[in-house]
């Protein structure tokens, strides 16, 4: 499952919001986001990314834009429906 697009969207998501070093970490992890413990691991991940509707044409979406990476705050939605969900920036 490693070269998957699944796998790709998880270890990114885990990566922006643990890794300093890593794209849009200011955005997320610099901004206090994490990861749900439960989805440190891939398997717990896909699990619900399946039972949630996950197709291959979907990214990851947070409801709440302050919130955190765990199932009660995510959702699947088009490229289009995420660009309409981003944080406003602040004047």
């Amino acid at each position: 499952m490693s070269k998957s697009r699944l796998f790709r969207i998880w270890d990114h998501m885990n990566r922006r919001c643990s890794d300093y070093k890593a794209t849009g970490w200011k955005h997320y992890g610099g901004r206090g986001v994490i990861v749900c413990p439960e989805w440190h691991e891939f398997i717990p991940f896909m699990k619900w990314a399946m039972a949630n509707g996950y197709t291959e044409n979907l990214e990851i979406d947070r409801i709440d834009n302050d919130g955190n990476y765990e199932p009660s705050n995510c959702r699947w939605v088009t490229r289009a429906e995420n660009n309409r969900n981003k944080r406003r920036k602040s004047a």
